[in-house]
């Protein structure tokens, strides 16, 4: 070993031992928590004191790597008291989101790996049983996690396993209708499931609906609740509240409760047993409720009341922008936000669709729980009578907007790519068989970084090219954004889908005028007679240096952004077809079923023969990192297309 080499190396055990000693100081007890056994060890009067490690912990380390923040301190007391009253991994957590399950991870196992969360070959942004055996299903979209741990749950009873099993459910995600469907068949079937509903009022921005109304009056019974828990502790205690009598009783409880106050709540109704409103961050409280109900026979749901960001103040104040919020000063509360003058594909869709509204009378906004998100905050508070937000219901939005769109107005639908998967079928059969006049705007399009697997939009061209009677398009750029916006709001357009990614573009110039794209057009960007090189989207821009460096190794590219996937510019692929033997194509999505296939098969039917290369997202689930870093994985960057021009493979 060199000496310099065995310098650097001495330094590092010392960093090393000096982080442990830090550690160990700052944290006594959280430091020697390495699984939940550890943490059931403590006396129950230690777990405030562990809460506020956790706690600590979590701020400390997302004000240097960032995360989702307001989630994960707004669930402390509820993931200590879980794995002190529940003997995971044997029974099982359901965490519905992985925005919520920070501690969680830093209690299982992770806590000295926690710096490397949502890096890349780091740990992984959300719950995922690839990673933990104390994650039990993957975390990644909203509502699906009653479904989930009921199928846990009756798996355990098929097997006569005697564990429990528990589902964390938001009063945000209780909006979809995957979460009313999992309790309904709760409801009616042999389990044991116990429904946690974490109720803070919020999703990303505040919560909406009928069911965020109904929670919200639940907090005026307190007396009412703590009144029936008592009495359930003392009948169990005495064993009159068991399996054979609980379902009475129950019954019993649940219909003097709708008669003193003249109504009863949904899950009530369905005889779920009902406990709560409890405060969410009394974990003392916690523990002996669950310790109380976790054996009832049954399906039942404990509502608890929690503050999201709790313990950090600038976060409590503004929970949603703190709800991802980046590197940040904690003493200070300061964001560190880098301004490059450059906006954000959101902000020009945002920005836009305001314009628009205010030219077009018929323009309305919907989004399903995500205003902020993607930038429809700003038609929210300009023009909020013709915003829409829908809640976590992404299915909904589509036939909701679709439902406008043929009552006469021009609705803008905004959801995520990975999240539109879930109203694939009301595309098809509300909106595109009745070529409803709608725009369907999906961003965080191809890969989307950090977020990883759960929220790449890979295969929107995918799915979307196989239905009839749509438009499917994708912009080069910020101004091609607005023109499509502005092309897809007139007239007789039908169903107008486009894509576009996560962050920022590339031009600070971004304010063009608002004119008329002709549909099923693409363009040629560049002259070029050795490769035809066709793009869709802003990927087309990222890798256009890659010309440049071709051009000076001798060979001579003709780029092509195609705009369009569906229709196709037929004309434009015949003069690619005639001019050229080697053609390769590059989206920023799965490379079965977009443009490259699309291509492909546009040559094989008029008898073209070139060598075609498909460049593109592969066959396989991509995980989590920097873009760059994931474009590189998946052999997208520049220099694998320079490779690909040159034919150095």
């Amino acid at each position: 070993m060199q000496y310099s080499t065995a310098i650097e190396y001495i330094c590092m055990i010392y960093r090393d031992i000096r982080d442990i000693m830090t550690i160990n100081d700052k944290f006594p007890l959280l430091s020697k928590i390495d699984s939940p056994a550890d943490l059931r060890k403590l006396p129950e009067e230690k777990l405030p004191q562990v809460c506020s490690e956790l706690r600590t912990f979590i701020i400390e380390s997302l004000s240097n790597n960032p995360g989702h923040f307001a989630s994960s301190l707004g669930t402390v007391e509820l993931t200590v008291a879980l794995h002190y009253t529940m003997d995971t991994p044997d029974d099982k957590l359901v965490w519905d989101v992985g925005h919520q399950a920070y501690g969680h991870k830093i209690l299982t196992g992770r806590r000295d790996r926690f710096d490397t969360n949502r890096k890349f070959k780091g740990l992984k942004p959300f719950p995922s049983p690839d990673e933990s055996e104390y994650d039990s299903f993957i975390a990644g979209h909203a509502s699906n996690s009653i479904s989930a741990a009921l199928g846990l749950d009756v798996s355990a009873r098929l097997k006569n396993k005697k564990s429990h099993t528990v589902a964390v459910i938001g009063d945000g995600a209780m909006s979809g209708g995957l979460a009313y469907e999992g309790l309904n068949n709760a409801s009616s079937s042999n389990n044991n499931l116990l429904i946690i509903l974490n109720d803070n009022n919020m999703s990303i921005d505040k919560s909406v609906g009928g069911m965020s109304q109904l929670l919200i009056s639940m907090h005026s019974s307190r007396l009412y609740n703590k009144i029936r828990h008592k009495a359930a502790t003392f009948f169990t205690k005495i064993g009159l509240l068991n399996r054979k009598r609980a379902d009475s009783l129950i019954r019993f409880n649940n219909g003097l409760k709708a008669m003193l106050y003249q109504q009863q709540n949904i899950f009530e109704g369905l005889s779920v047993r009902y406990f709560g409103p409890i405060d969410g961050h009394d974990v003392i409280e916690l523990v002996h409720t669950l310790n109380t109900i976790k054996d009832m026979g049954g399906p039942k749901l404990l509502h608890i009341h929690t503050v999201k960001g709790k313990g950090y103040e600038p976060a409590e104040k503004d929970a949603t922008s703190w709800h991802q919020p980046g590197i940040f000063d904690i003493e200070t509360g300061e964001r560190i936000i880098s301004e490059s003058g450059v906006p954000r594909f959101q902000d020009v869709f945002g920005e836009t669709l305001v314009e628009l509204a205010r030219m077009n009378p018929s323009v309305v906004g919907v989004t399903p729980a995500m205003p902020t998100g993607c930038s429809m905050n700003l038609l929210m508070r300009e023009i909020p009578e013709r915003f829409f937000d829908v809640g976590i219901a992404e299915g909904h939005a589509v036939t909701f907007s679709a439902g406008l769109a043929k009552g006469g107005a021009m609705p803008f639908c905004n959801i995520y790519s990975s999240f539109m998967q879930r109203g694939y079928d009301n595309l098809i059969h509300d909106a595109a068989l009745q070529r409803a006049n709608m725009v369907l705007c999906l961003d965080r399009a191809g890969i989307v970084g950090e977020d990883g697997p759960t929220h790449h939009g890979a295969f929107d061209l995918a799915y979307l090219r196989p239905i009839p009677d749509i438009t499917i398009a994708s912009p080069y750029d910020e101004c091609e954004l607005r023109r499509l916006m502005y092309t897809a709001q007139q007239p007789g357009m039908g169903t107008f889908v486009i894509r576009y990614p996560r962050g920022r573009g590339a031009l600070t110039d971004w304010k063009c005028p608002l004119e008329t794209v002709p549909v099923g057009k693409g363009r040629l960007l560049r002259q070029g007679d050795d490769v035809a090189l066709l793009t869709i989207g802003p990927i087309g821009k990222s890798i256009a240096g890659a010309i440049d460096q071709a051009a000076a190794a001798g060979v001579s590219v003709a780029h092509y952004d195609m705009r369009f996937l569906k229709p196709i510019d037929e004309e434009l692929l015949h003069e690619v077809g005639r001019k050229f033997k080697r053609i390769i194509t590059l989206e920023d999505g799965v490379k079965m079923g977009g443009l490259g296939s699309a291509v492909a098969e546009f040559m094989a039917a008029n008898q073209y023969t070139p060598e075609i290369e498909i460049m593109g997202i592969p066959d396989s689930f991509v995980e989590h990192g920097a873009t760059s870093e994931l474009y590189k994985l998946c052999g997208m960057d520049k220099e694998a297309v320079l490779n690909a021009i040159l034919n150095k493979r």
